[in-house]
């Protein structure tokens, strides 16, 4: 797959516990940093969570080092979707998304990310190895599932557990 083709990562959990409490840990958009190995936090710049609200996201990768974008929520379904497109909203560079599913048993919680369309960190590394794009996409999504699943694990562990 190539960056230009807007490849996406997915994974999910059934989490035992009411929406309302699943919603909440989804729009607390520092949380994730408490699971992901490479967001370091993340806080609100205007009023949120709401649709159009901004946030500033601090992350960290051995390969690229820190850096901060700024993003702006583009999906927000109360119960249902909550999302946000980094660096701008018309062409981002990555776009996030939570999805919440009521199904028997609790909450069919999933998080997807597309890479692109704009250029982002992985482009620096495409373009000094353009014969290697295949792999460092796949190498990068591999990453994004990964810290995806400890964030939604981590999420399902903490409505779980809560009263």
């Amino acid at each position: 797959m190539r960056y230009a083709e807007g490849p996406t990562a997915e994974v999910e959990v059934l989490v035992e516990a009411p929406p309302e409490r699943v919603w909440a840990l989804v729009t607390d958009i520092d949380l994730p940093a408490r699971f992901s190995q490479e967001l370091l936090g993340a806080e609100w710049l205007d009023e949120g969570p709401a649709l159009g609200a901004r946030f500033v996201g601090r992350s960290r990768h051995e390969a690229l080092g820190a850096w901060e974008t700024t993003s702006w929520v583009n999906r927000y379904e109360p119960l249902r979707a909550f999302g946000w497109a980094v660096s701008d909203l018309d062409e981002p560079s990555a776009t996030w998304w939570f999805e919440l599913e009521e199904e028997e048993g609790g909450v069919r919680l999933r998080q997807c990310a597309r890479m692109g369309p704009a250029p982002s960190g992985l482009s620096i590394a495409i373009a000094a190895m353009p014969d290697k794009e295949e792999r460092i996409v796949a190498r990068r999504l591999q990453e994004f599932e990964r810290n995806m699943l400890a964030t939604l694990e981590g999420m399902k562990h903490l409505a779980e557990s809560r009263p």
